[in-house]
């Protein structure tokens, strides 16, 4: 089992203030192995009949819990799941609750209470740069090519049997069961759609027209792969510029492997490392996590990768970079005229220390995508 301290920690921050933690994140991206590396708990899978059956009295289970944590995993297939945690958190406070899904809690129509203010959620991702080396994985090409689900990256070949069937499986376990959707076809060529359109800008009416659906069919699936966390919208910063985008957002899939799947690679040129390093990236700054993470844009096509918003009108940005002698500061010399304030991030897999160049006004700090995350705890 690979030990994956990132998350670890997050769910012990999520533990630190509200009794529940819901463990989120897409099907096989490793959510049962991580509740199993707490340690000494309860461990329930909720698919199983049985476990139904224990948890008919929910009181009577929680007095029987001798360890410090119980895990629910697939919590959803229960049939009262909102009770079950609500009576969890209320009664039992000591007790730390580790909930699993693979949607958020709005997905399912069993969740009557939302549980607020007795719940932390924690997104876990595909495996991140920086959790490469615990996963014996030495070449990036590798992980951008067959994605960060644990199964797809440490098999010895690329199958693409696994992503087909991870699709199917998707369909029927979390969108059928939890959506009553019964398109199967329409639906998974739009989501194959989505992931080759993935890192460009959202046209719903174009995703609509060449999935032979309507426009608000479109935009209800878009809101589906949204809330089951297989795609993600990227919004755009605008805080006054004339010339700026202001209102259409970029769309990412969840997966570098499912991205080049859909567009039928099966090696990877350096034009499409840039494209899959831009999602690895992004995947990072996710995970801190960090929200909101913008892109900027304005109508000169002048862009800045991601723009992290820092308050008191300071503004950070991250441009990701193939290779770091590739790099084009038309983007971020454009954002600094209007917003001058904050820090120039360049992230690139050949920066492999940190180090500051200075560019005419620019200050650019160049940083390996492994340290993004400590460096953007560092104030300056």
């Amino acid at each position: 089992m690979v030990h994956r301290p990132i998350w670890l920690e997050r769910l012990r921050k999520g533990w630190g203030k509200a009794p529940i933690v819901w463990l989120t994140g897409v099907r096989r991206t490793g959510k049962t192995v991580l509740a199993s590396a707490l340690g000494e708990s309860e461990f329930l899978n909720c698919d199983l009949p049985s476990t139904a059956a224990r948890l008919r009295d929910p009181e009577g289970f929680y007095r029987s819990i001798r360890a410090p944590f119980v895990v629910f995993d697939e919590v959803h297939q229960l049939p009262d799941p909102s009770l079950l945690l609500k009576i969890g958190a209320d009664a039992f406070p000591k007790l730390k609750i580790l909930a699993t899904g693979s949607s958020t809690l709005a997905a399912t129509q069993k969740f009557r209470d939302s549980l607020a203010g007795r719940k932390r959620s924690v997104e876990l991702f595909p495996v991140l740069a920086e959790e490469l080396p615990a996963f014996d994985v030495l070449d990036l090409r590798e992980r951008l090519l067959k994605g960060g689900l644990p199964p797809a990256l440490l098999a010895k070949d690329r199958e693409n049997e696994f992503y087909a069937e991870w699709l199917d499986s998707y369909f029927a376990r979390d969108v059928q069961e939890l959506f009553r959707l019964n398109k199967r076809g329409d639906f998974l060529r739009f989501v194959e759609l989505v992931l080759r359109q993935s890192g460009g800008m959202l046209e719903v009416t174009s995703l609509a027209k060449h999935t032979g659906v309507s426009r608000p069919t479109a935009q209800a699936w878009l809101d589906v792969l949204q809330i089951t966390h297989v795609a993600y919208l990227v919004r755009p910063y605008a805080e006054g510029g004339r010339r700026e985008i202001l209102a259409q957002p970029k769309l990412y899939g969840f997966d570098t492997g499912f991205v080049s799947y859909a567009r039928g690679w099966d090696g990877l040129r350096p034009e499409d490392c840039g494209l899959l390093w831009e999602h690895l990236v992004l995947d990072t700054l996710r995970s801190i996590p960090f929200d909101p993470v913008l892109f900027w844009r304005d109508k000169q096509q002048r862009e800045v990768d991601f723009v992290l918003p820092r308050g008191r009108k300071r503004v950070d940005v991250v441009e990701c970079k193939w290779t770091s002698d590739a790099l084009d500061l038309r983007g971020i010399s454009a954002f600094r005229e209007n917003y001058r304030q904050g820090r120039n991030l360049i992230v690139a897999p050949d920066v492999t220390k940190s180090y500051v160049r200075k560019h005419r006004q620019l200050e650019l700090e160049y940083v390996p995508l492994q340290r993004l995350r400590e460096t953007l705890a560092i104030a300056k």
